[in-house]
């Protein structure tokens, strides 16, 4: 299994609920939405992945059951199974990588 399909269907549901358009693809072995043709959440294994602002990151790094996804990429971050296990906690998550996502930098396209 390389993503929880439960953790799928209550991400879809969250999206939903917060009124996002989104696009879903398979990446990296994992599962990514992406809103406005830019990377906002996605699920590997049991575990969130979320682009938040990079100047928040200490603070949730500090604070939240989460680590960097990677050292040089400033603002994604993975978020726990234990963290996201009810459904409001894993909502805020959802919420926080669409309130970055309008001043999200999308990636250059491959022609």
């Amino acid at each position: 299994m390389a993503y929880n399909e439960y953790l799928a269907d209550r991400v879809r549901h969250s999206l939903k609920e917060n009124k996002a358009a989104f696009e879903e693809k398979k990446m990296f072995g994992g599962l990514c939405w992406f809103v406005d043709e830019k990377l906002c959440v996605g699920i590997f294994k049991e575990e969130l992945l979320v682009r938040i602002a990079p100047e928040n990151q200490n603070i949730y790094l500090t604070n939240e059951d989460c680590r960097l996804m990677d050292a040089s990429m400033k603002g994604f971050l993975y978020v726990s199974a234990e963290a996201i296990d009810m459904d409001d906690d894993l909502d805020k998550w959802v919420k926080r990588g669409l309130e970055f996502n309008p001043r999200a930098k999308a990636s250059k396209k491959k022609k």
